[in-house]
């Protein structure tokens, strides 16, 4: 007999009725955050910013794409790394199929990283991944959202004593912890209206799991995530499987 608890239907049905309660309760908050997200008020970007892309240099607003919504997400990859972040790879994996279902509805996603667009473009190749990508390479973008840190400002994480979640997802890019958290993930929300490019919202760590379409997926399974024990970090990039 399993140690988990086992019932009849009739027992199960009963304590799944009251779960759906709950479940129709966090539907209904969300849907309440969904509003109070879009009533944020809107900060005009009144600095320059140039991206370098496959199609040449742009600006902000040019990478709208002739749309008036853009969602770009900060995706870990440093002139450090040799591969981009594990973790960032499994969320593009998510994200690219959403590609032209976002356009249809008047959006623009794409991908934006520090390192040189090369890079890029031959990761990008090996991933098998369509999405957009440009380099902010000599940009202030990402760091002006949070999403870089300077050496110095890393010293006190780095001069203790380093996670080894860490070590192993530096280890996987190439690069070293201090290189490897110098960059950090996030998802930042545009529009576009009368010529001017506004910010709308910003989202990092656990604000990203919307973006996680396989945790959603394992938190509906028996034993869940699973991550709480020792031992290799689950996640890997999707050519690295064995099965």
């Amino acid at each position: 007999m399993p140690e988990h608890t086992v019932a009849t239907q009739d027992e199960w049905q009963a304590e799944r009725d009251k779960l759906l309660m709950e479940e129709k309760k966090l539907t209904h908050r969300g849907d309440e955050l969904t509003e109070m997200r879009q009533e944020l008020p809107w900060v005009a970007i009144e600095k320059e910013y140039s991206f370098e892309t496959t199609d040449g240099t742009k600006s902000l607003a040019e990478l709208f794409d002739g749309r008036s919504q853009l969602l770009i997400y900060h995706f870990m990859f440093g002139d450090s790394y040799d591969a981009g972040c594990t973790v960032c790879s499994s969320i593009t994996d998510n994200l690219n199929p959403n590609v032209p279902h976002l356009k249809a509805h008047d959006t623009t996603l794409m991908l934006v990283s520090r390192a040189p667009l090369e890079k890029l473009e031959a990761y990008r190749k090996r991933m098998g991944w369509d999405i957009e990508w440009a380099s902010t390479a000599g940009s202030d973008f990402n760091r002006d959202l949070g999403f870089a840190s300077t050496e110095e400002e890393l010293k006190p994480f780095l001069e203790g004593e380093i996670p080894p979640v860490v070590e192993e997802m530096s280890e996987r890019s190439g690069t070293t912890p201090g290189g490897y958290v110098a960059e950090s993930p996030g998802l930042s929300a545009y529009t576009l209206e009368d010529g001017v490019v506004y910010r709308t919202y910003v989202s990092t760590a656990r604000g990203l799991e919307p973006t996680m379409g396989y945790y959603f997926l394992l938190d509906r399974t028996p034993v869940g995530r699973d991550e709480g024990g020792p031992g290799e970090f689950w996640l890997h990039r999707h050519d690295e499987y064995e099965n």
